[in-house]
């Protein structure tokens, strides 16, 4: 008996032969939420995640990560009896394109599938994409399956590589509990805008000057500017600070936020803008469309195609003023608020996990 996978091309069908060992996955990196979503919820045949590996000596960083071990031909080579299918989503930007190639050609002699989800045709921490590019050069080929996120990034990858993905949308990010979380009351109409620790794909001026000068204009509403606390020192940290001296601007410096601290503080936006000149997809993102905290996006990459939002223009060469503060303003007046609801996030993240499932004994059929 067959079973046809779910989100597959027509004709394309999977054994259905579950059991309780199930089927064994190196993710990397496997303790990320979006990876952890996607292990079946199901008691027979399971999709098992093999632990992130941390080497030795290796002190974990504020994300829980590190270089990811897996990616080290020579772990494959030790651990290779241990999984059936090597799933690649993040972390990749730790290998050269020589370590990648020699871990595909070793992945093909073992006879592992390698799946490839592209989150990023950009990298956000990276100022020019060659390398990002370079890296993808040879994973993009070599996968026997391609997963992205959204449609746009599905033809971007088929124009350059000419092999087109499958497109999966991205689960929930918060926890069950708090997508029913009541939004609490409030009398100001709060923008809020992250710039973490001022990655290469947030250039935060104009945008916060703008920001700051169009909420002034409007009744009852503020900005909130959240920075990490290791956001380097020079002057845009110091002309973004200078900001809290303005009327109804808030500026934090915060140690890393994650899980219901970070959720929580979302949950006190009204308008989330993303402040992004280049990328692709977002979690923060799907985050606010947990929670129903709508979001102003870029137009660059692909976010305004993952979930409902307003957006502004703002890529690589530089943001139009008018469309952002334009943008505001129709928020402060419609007060959109998209949100997912329990129900419709956990069938979702149910039918995600059963395409991944079936996309992984597709494979192991075929291999």
């Amino acid at each position: 008996m067959t079973a046809v996978v779910p989100g597959l091309p027509a004709g394309r069908t999977a054994p259905e032969r579950p059991g309780r060992a199930g089927i064994r996955v190196a993710a990397v990196p496997a303790g990320h939420v979006y990876v952890r979503h996607l292990a079946s919820l199901t008691a027979y045949d399971p999709v098992r995640l093999l632990p992130d590996p941390c080497p030795r000596g290796t002190p974990r960083s504020r994300w829980g990560w590190w270089p990811p071990a897996m990616l080290d031909p020579e772990w494959v080579r030790r651990h290779h009896d241990e999984f059936d299918v090597f799933h690649l989503h993040q972390g990749y930007e730790s290998a050269t394109p020589a370590r990648l190639t020699e871990l595909v050609w070793l992945l093909r002699r073992l006879g592992k599938p390698l799946v490839f989800t592209v989150h990023d045709l950009e990298n956000p921490y990276e100022p020019s994409p060659s390398g990002h590019l370079a890296r993808l050069d040879v994973l993009v080929p070599a996968a026997q399956q391609l997963i992205t996120l959204t449609p746009g990034a599905a033809a971007a990858i088929d124009a350059r590589w000419g092999r087109r993905p499958l497109v999966l949308p991205h689960p929930h990010v918060v926890e069950p509990h708090l997508l029913v979380h009541p939004r609490p009351p409030r009398d100001w109409f709060t923008v809020g805008v992250h710039l973490k620790n001022l990655p290469a794909n947030v250039a935060p001026l104009p945008l916060v000057t703008v920001l700051a000068r169009t909420v002034a204009e409007l009744p009852d509403a503020r900005l909130r500017i959240d920075l990490h606390a290791d956001a380097p020192d020079g002057e845009v940290l110091r002309r973004v600070t200078a900001l809290a001296g303005r009327p109804r601007v808030d500026v934090r410096r915060l140690p890393y936020r994650d899980g219901s601290r970070w959720a929580r503080s979302l949950l006190g936006l009204d308008l989330a803008v993303l402040p992004y000149r280049f990328g692709t997809h977002s979690g923060r993102l799907e985050a606010c469309y947990d929670l129903g905290t709508a979001v102003l996006a870029p137009g660059c990459g692909h976010f305004a195609e993952q979930q409902p939002c307003l957006t502004y223009r703002l890529d690589r060469a530089g943001l139009d003023p008018d469309s952002l503060a334009g943008a505001v303003r129709a928020a402060h007046a419609a007060r959109p608020a998209h949100r997912a609801g329990l129900v419709r996030r956990a069938a979702e993240r149910q039918w995600l996990a059963m395409c991944h499932r079936g996309i992984y004994r597709a494979l192991l059929a075929r291999a």
